[in-house]
């Protein structure tokens, strides 16, 4: 399987043991990002990055880290065609694939270990789309993604 992966500073420690983890196991891993945990750099890149990796078909699925997963999902979850999930563990990652089709999964560097993230990586990997009642929901995060693409002022709190 084909790949992506990337991280801003505060998760590239646990990007790049996965990045390994996933090497290791057999895939072709395209990294995009960070470099190094010493200068802090800003998660929309990379979720970016790994979000038009995937959606453009050059990954069949995105890893992206984090802090907390959190921004970088947001970022990834940007680009049209992408469902990038935050996931604490097994169950949430896999129930991330076989609910919620999600192409990208996303983890925080300071929120999850190291054994976590690696069976949780791996539950994702293993799982597949279930279908059924879920096709709906998917066809209707796609309606939406051709919504953005219409002109339409920011929402701010």
């Amino acid at each position: 399987m084909r790949i992506a992966v990337g991280s801003d500073h505060a998760g590239y420690e646990l990007k790049e043991l996965l990045a390994a983890h996933l090497a290791d196991a057999g895939h072709d891993v395209e990294d995009l990002g960070t470099d190094g945990p010493e200068r802090s750099v800003d998660y929309p890149e990379y979720g970016e990055a790994v979000g038009s990796a995937v959606a453009d078909g050059r990954a069949d699925v995105g890893v992206c880290v984090c802090g907390t997963g959190m921004g970088i999902a947001m970022a990834a979850n940007k680009v049209a065609g992408i469902r990038a999930a935050v996931v604490h563990d097994v169950t949430t990652a896999r129930l991330a694939r076989e609910h919620n089709d999600a192409n990208v999964v996303c983890m925080g560097g300071r929120t999850t270990g190291s054994q976590t993230a690696t069976d949780a990586i791996d539950a994702f990997l293993a799982a597949s789309f279930e279908g059924g009642r879920h096709v709906r929901r998917i066809d209707e995060l796609a309606r939406l993604d051709s919504a953005d693409s219409e002109e339409r002022p920011p929402t701010r709190s």
